[in-house]
């Protein structure tokens, strides 16, 4: 069965995989790894342009080590997982400091890079120095599933061993590389996960999924995600022209990002008024005014879906209760990383006018 699933995948990447992207056929670790981490929960479609924005700013992991952190995140801004930014960070200081700049060579040194599991790993040390690990993301777990029709859960800890073994026998031990984004080309244009071209597969005549009309339902899932559901009520305080901004810390979304004054609640917030219990507790008597409150919006993030407005508030003096946040000139946005949450809110046509 291997020969066969392997001799014409290879033979289809070929004669027809069209599919174009600027890191294709890329030899250099730094920007095969700044890629994979660009498009870990990032459609190509959009973080194509990102990749070519920082290959522009940074054209070595050195220079991207030397950079100024809130360059680096504001660069980042939209693309979201911003954990990912951190750890973009953090390798590239790490390589400079402990590999004297050099991208280490071996899969293992690669696997132990912050930031870095055992898919990107592969696909850095297959696709940089030849070396024959097959990498398994949910395209190639996809493919599999269909083609040896496994019902095997991908996300238990039997099926991601079932699948990196399976994978790892089909791999072309001497072209890795070119096998590796052979597979991931074929999942994205072809054994899609909805609407796969089935009828132009060159897979199809030994598809257990397609023979046995089970193409929908594979992959399997055993676990369901648990959203949780989050009110964040924005309060855009002006106090002589300026903004309050904070950055986020702990161990949240958008950590390391800045964003304005916030009340998160448990629920919808109906009444919102200087008479709120964190308005009155953060204003402390003075004599502030809501000066307008914008529709609600709405994020979906992997595991959580954020509502909430955005509140401007007129203050005469500032604010004791905010002496840990940056008073800065609506000038100085621009300088700052923010959510998306938030850059949507700042972006819309009417916000602008309305908020300066």
């Amino acid at each position: 069965m291997k020969p066969d699933f392997t001799r014409r995948l290879l033979q289809w990447n070929k004669s027809s995989n069209t599919r174009a992207m600027p890191w294709k056929g890329e030899k250099d670790p730094y920007k095969i790894w700044l890629s994979e981490i660009i498009l870990q929960q990032t459609r190509v479609e959009q973080g194509w342009s990102y990749y070519e924005k920082f290959i522009a700013a940074f054209p070595t992991i050195l220079h991207l080590a030397k950079a100024n952190e809130e360059k680096v995140f504001k660069m980042w801004e939209g693309l979201g997982y911003y954990s990912r930014c951190k750890n973009l960070i953090a390798t590239a200081r790490k390589i400079a400091s402990d590999h004297k700049g050099k991208f280490p060579a071996t899969y293992d040194e690669i696997k132990a890079l912050p930031g870095i599991g055992p898919y990107t790993a592969s696909a850095i040390s297959s696709f940089a120095f030849n070396a024959p690990h097959a990498v398994v993301d949910g395209n190639v777990q996809r493919i599999l599933a269909r083609y040896f029709g496994i019902t095997t859960p991908i996300d238990t800890t039997a099926g991601k061993k079932e699948f990196q073994t399976l994978a790892q026998s089909l791999l072309q031990q001497d072209a890795p590389g070119i096998y590796n984004q052979a597979i991931m080309d074929f999942g994205a244009v072809i054994c899609k996960p909805q609407n796969p071209l089935c009828n132009d597969c060159v897979q199809k005549k030994d598809c257990a999924a397609l023979k046995q009309n089970t193409v929908s339902q594979l992959p399997v899932k055993q676990k369901a995600i648990i959203r949780k559901e989050r009110w964040f009520y924005y309060f855009i305080i002006e106090c002589k022209g300026k903004w309050y901004i904070r950055q986020r810390t702990g161990k949240d979304i958008w950590e390391n990002l800045f964003e304005f004054v916030l009340f998160e609640s448990t629920a919808a917030v109906d009444d919102i008024t200087i008479k709120l219990p964190f308005l009155k507790k953060l204003v402390n008597g003075q004599p502030c005014q809501i000066e307008s409150i914008s529709r609600l919006y709405r994020q979906q993030l992997t595991h959580q879906t954020i509502h909430g407005r955005f509140v401007k508030i007129k203050a005469p003096e500032t604010l004791p209760s905010l002496k840990d946040y940056l008073l800065i000139d609506k000038k100085q946005l621009a300088k700052y990383a923010f959510p998306r949450f938030i850059t949507t809110f700042l972006g819309e046509p009417a916000a602008p006018a309305q908020l300066f």
